[in-house]
C-alpha cells in the first residue's frame, strides 16, 4: 500500500514519487512492487533517522548538507568540532524534521554523533573501564565531561583533595573511570579519583617494592607545612622535615621548596607496614659535621654571626650548617645578664671561644666570656682570706646578704657570719639594700666563683673567753624574758646573749605551761647551771637562783657539779655567787667590745 499520508506529509505528487523510483531502482518496476518501494522509502525518512549525507556548500556560519531530499538542511558550524569540512565530505546527521519555519530541512550532526557516541559506548565500554574525554562545563553538582557523549563526573569524584574550584578543570581534557552506566536513562557516572586512588595505590606498591633506603629519587612537592614538606614520589607522599632540608638553619620550609617543585631526595627512612617515607635533601650533600673536632677543636677562638636570639642564649652562625649556642651563663663573667639582647643583636658578628662538641647530636657550645680575662681569677690575688672590705649590700635573701666588692664581683655575707651572739634569723633584721657594711673576706672560692664574708669575724669571739670568764655555773645573774615555748624560756643576759631556762627548771613544782609562771619581758635572777662553749648556749635555773645559798654552797660559782645546785641547808640564807649583768659588774657590755 502506498502511504499517502507521508506522501502528503513531503509535498511529492505521485508522479514524482514513481519517477524518483523508476529512477532509482529501475524502469521495469510492477504497480504493487512499486507501492512497497514507496512506503518503504517514505517511512526511512522519519523524524529520528540518522542519515548519510554530503558536503555540498556553506552558507555565512551554516554547513549545507544534502540527504537526498528535496531540500538541502543547513547545520551550525560549531556542531562539526575539532572537524575541518569541506565540499565533498560524507557526514552522518540526524533528521530532525522534514521542513523547518524556512521549508528547508532540520539535520543535526551533533545529535547524530552522540547517538552513535551513545550506541558505540554501550557496545564498548562497561563499568570500570578507564574512558577519556574533555571537559564541557561546571553544572549542578560538578561536572559534564564529553567522552563522545556528554557524562557527569560529581565534584566529590573531581579529586583525592577536593579543590577549591571545580571550574578550573573547563575546557581541560581528564582521564577517569566508569562508575556507572544506566542505559534505559542513558546516563553515565565517571569518578576522576577513583583512577587516581587506583593509579596510585598501584604505582604505591611498585614503589615500596623497588625502592631501599639511600636511593635517590624524584618527586613533586605536594604540601608545604610549618613542620617540613610532603613530597609525591608517584604513589606515595615522603615527607621532607623542615631538619633535613639544609644543614643551615631553615626558619620556614617556603625558604626551601614551593608547592609544584620537582626536586630529588633521598630516602633515609621506609617504614613498609605504615606505608611511610622519611626523606632527605641535606643527606646529598656531605655534612659539615664530618670534620668538626678537627676545623673548630674545643678551646680554639672563632668569629661568628649572631643568626637567633632566645631567652636562654645566643645561635651563632660559625659557618655555613654549623651553628653553636651561646648561653646566657657564658655571656660576662661579672655582668648579670636577663636576656642576650643586652649585650648581643641578630646580625652582629662576634668573637666566641669553642667550649664544648656533641657530634652525635651535632651541637656546639660557645662562649663569649672566654674571649676576655676572668676577672675571678684575680680576686684571690686582690681579695686574700682576712682582707677588710666595705661594700654595697646588693640583694637579701634568707640565707645571707650578697655584698658587691667590686662592679660585677659579689660576696655572701652568711646569717651565721653576722653576729657571734645573736641569732639571725633573716639579713633584714640588720640591713637593707644600698647600706655599706664592712665585712672581712673568710673565703674565696675561685672555681665555683664565691666570697664568703663574715661582721662577726671583725671581733674576737666572746665564747672563747670573755662569755665563760664572766658566766660561771652556779652564779646568779639577772634577765630579761624574750621568748616562750612548751619547752622552756629563752632569757636575754645582755644584747645579743641569750640562755635557756628548761620547763624543769622554773619551779618546784611541775609546770604544764611556762606563761603560767613567766612572762615576756619579765625580769627575772636565774642561776647558770652550765656554759657549753662548743654549742654555744647556757643552761639556765629559775629555782635554784629562788632556793638561795646555803652554808656549803659554793660562793664564786664553779664548774656545775655537786652541793651547789642542792637546796640549802636548813638555818639560814647565805648571798649567792653573782655574775653578768648585775651591778657588781662581772660583764658589762664593754666585754662584747673588741
Amino acid at each position: 500500500m502506498v502511504d499517502y499520508n507521508l506522501i502528503e506529509d513531503l509535498k511529492l505528487q505521485d508522479g514524482e514519487v514513481e519517477r524518483m523510483l523508476r529512477e532509482a531502482y529501475g524502469e521495469k518496476v510492477a504497480k504493487g512492487e512499486m507501492d512497497a518501494l514507496i512506503s518503504q522509502e517514505i517511512s526511512g525518512l522519519a523524524p529520528g533517522s540518522i542519515l548519510k549525507g554530503r558536503v555540498v556548500g556553506f552558507a555565512g556560519d551554516h554547513v549545507v548538507v544534502d540527504v537526498g531530499l528535496k531540500s538541502e538542511g543547513h547545520i551550525d558550524r560549531n556542531e562539526f568540532e575539532d572537524i575541518d569540512v569541506a565540499v565533498g565530505d560524507e557526514v552522518e546527521v540526524l533528521l530532525e524534521s522534514l521542513e523547518d519555519e524556512s521549508g528547508g530541512v532540520r539535520l543535526s550532526k551533533r545529535k547524530a554523533d552522540r547517538i552513535r557516541g551513545w550506541e558505540m559506548i554501550l557496545q564498548t565500554r562497561k563499568e570500570g573501564d578507564v574512558i577519556e574525554g574533555k571537559c564541557l562545563r561546571k553544572i549542578k553538582g560538578g561536572l559534564l565531561v564529553d567522552i563522545g557523549v556528554p557524562v557527569f563526573l560529581p565534584a566529590s569524584q573531581v579529586d583525592v583533595r577536593r579543590p577549591g574550584d571545580i571550574g578550573e578543570f573547563v575546557g581541560k581534557p581528564m582521564r577517569a573511570m566508569i562508575l556507572k552506566i544506566d542505559e534505559e536513562r542513558r546516563n553515565i557516572v565517571i569518578s576522576r579519583r577513583k583512577l587516581i586512588e587506583d593509579e596510585r595505590d598501584a604505582a604505591k606498591k611498585r614503589l615500596l617494592e623497588g625502592v631501599r633506603e639511600g636511593d635517590l629519587v624524584r618527586g613533586i612537592i605536594t604540601n608545604v607545612a610549618d613542620f617540613g614538606a610532603f613530597v609525591d614520589l608517584g604513589g606515595i607522599d615522603g615527607l621532607l622535615h623542615i631538619t633535613d632540608m639544609s644543614w643551615g638553619r631553615v626558619n620556614h620550609p617556603s625558604e626551601i621548596v614551593r608547592i609544584g617543585d620537582e626536586i630529588e631526595v633521598k630516602i633515609l627512612n621506609i617504614d613498609r607496614e605504615r606505608e611511610k617515607i622519611a626523606l632527605g635533601l641535606k643527606q646529598k650533600e656531605t655534612s659539615p659535621w664530618e670534620q668538626i673536632e678537627a676545623k673548630y677543636p674545643v678551646g680554639c677562638r672563632a668569629k661568628g654571626e649572631v643568626v637567633n636570639l632566645m631567652s636562654y642564649g645566643a645561635f651563632v652562625r660559625l659557618e655555613e650548617g654549623i651553628e653553636g649556642l651561646v648561653h646566657i651563663s657564658e655571656m660576662s663573667w661579672t655582668r648579670r645578664v636577663n636576656h642576650p639582647s643586652e649585650l648581643v643583636s641578630v646580625g652582629q658578628e662576634i668573637d666566641v671561644v669553642v667550649l664544648d662538641i656533641n657530634k652525635e647530636k651535632l651541637e656546639i657550645s660557645l662562649g663569649v666570656k672566654q674571649t676576655e680575662v676572668n676577672p675571678w681569677e684575680l680576686v684571690a690575688e686582690k681579695y686574700p682570706t682576712g682582707t677588710v672590705i666595705e661594700g654595697k649590700v646588693r640583694n637579701l635573701a634568707n640565707y645571707g646578704a650578697f655584698i658587691e666588692i667590686e662592679p660585677g664581683i659579689d660576696g655572701l655575707l652568711h646569717v651565721s657570719d653576722i653576729s657571734w651572739t645573736k641569732k639571725v634569723a633573716h639579713p633584714n633584721e640588720l640591713y637593707k639594700k644600698g647600706d655599706v657594711v664592712k665585712c672581712v673576706v673568710i673565703d674565696v672560692d675561685q672555681e665555683k666563683q664565691r666570697v664568703g664574708l663574715g661582721v662577726k669575724q671583725l671581733t674576737e669571739d666572746p665564747w672563747v673567753e670573755a662569755i665563760p670568764s664572766a658566766y660561771r655555773p652556779g652564779m646568779i645573774v639577772k634577765g630579761k624574758i624574750t621568748k616562750i615555748t612548751n619547752f622552756g624560756v629563752f632569757v636575754e643576759l645582755e644584747e645579743g646573749l641569750e640562755g635557756l631556762l628548761h620547763i624543769s627548771e622554773l619551779s618546784d613544782q611541775k609546770v604544764e605551761n611556762p606563761q603560767d609562771v613567766v612572762k615576756v619581758g619579765q625580769e627575772v635572777e636565774v642561776k647558770i647551771l652550765r656554759v657549753d662553749t662548743d654549742d654555744r648556749k647556757i643552761g639556765l635555773s629559775l629555782k635554784r637562783a629562788q632556793w638561795g645559798t646555803g652554808a656549803g654552797e659554793q660562793r664564786s660559782g664553779g664548774s656545775g657539779g655537786g652541793d651547789e645546785f642542792d637546796r640549802p641547808a636548813r638555818g639560814g640564807r647565805a648571798s649567792p655567787a653573782r655574775g653578768g649583768l648585775d651591778d657588781h659588774g662581772a660583764m658589762g657590755s664593754d666585754r662584747f667590745s673588741f
